[in-house]
């Protein structure tokens, strides 16, 4: 079995809990509120801001044997850069406050995961920054190829306000694609056992950030 089918099956229980969570079967059938939706682009914000300087730590500190994955961090990091600010767009688009986002804090959940991943590169092994990867680009995919549409329209916000997130399904494929190839490259095992051991705390971090996430009320009795 290659590395990547490894860590599918490594993280399958974690991935279902996340896909399980009412909220998330909220999203993927478009059936979100307005409030669910600048709370989840206000948390978004929150990690995306550091994916660059996470990309940039785990560069600087992948040894020598690794050059070919810092070469794939390089690429990954000009792919990235200003996505924040999408998000900050996204947010003024459908009547939020973008300055208040950009000046707050994130819940506990993001914070944790965030601080984990700087730790991680510099205390643990840097590869294992390609778990978050593995997480918030596989999520992001089905919430861009499933839900985004379905959210606009039932919404009725204009397509400004889903830069981030559509923009995501088919970057974040092409992004799949190419973290699938490098992680079938990846031999050592403690890299490995590095990459699952991160993939299982962001989706733990992940699932808690999206628990916290407002809900559309209607929903609340007939999901639970």
């Amino acid at each position: 079995m290659s590395f990547f089918d490894t860590l599918q099956e490594a993280t399958q229980q974690e991935r279902r809990e996340l896909f399980n969570l009412p909220i998330i079967r909220d999203a993927l059938g478009g059936n979100v509120s307005l409030e669910s939706y600048r709370a989840f682009l206000a948390q978004a914000y929150y990690h995306v801001r550091h994916t660059v300087p996470l990309m940039m730590a785990c560069g600087a500190r992948l040894p020598l044997r690794l050059e070919w994955l810092r070469e794939a961090v390089c690429e990954y990091i000009e792919d990235e850069y200003g996505h924040e600010q999408w998000i900050l767009n996204d947010i003024q688009a459908c009547g939020g406050d973008k300055a208040a986002v950009r000046d707050g804090r994130p819940s506990l959940p993001i914070e944790l995961m965030v601080g984990f991943l700087y730790d991680l590169i510099a205390r643990d092994n840097p590869v294992g920054l390609f778990g978050m990867v593995n997480v918030l680009e596989g999520t992001s995919i089905a919430l861009a190829t499933h839900a985004a549409g379905s959210i606009r329209e039932r919404l009725d916000l204009p397509e400004t306000a889903f830069s981030y997130l559509s923009s995501h399904g088919a970057l974040d494929i092409e992004h799949m694609q190419t973290y699938r190839r490098l992680m079938d490259k990846l031999e050592d095992p403690d890299d490995q056992a590095a990459v699952i051991h991160a993939s299982r705390v962001v989706y733990t971090l992940y699932a808690d950030m999206f628990r916290g996430l407002p809900r559309e009320a209607e929903n609340l009795h007939a999901t639970d």
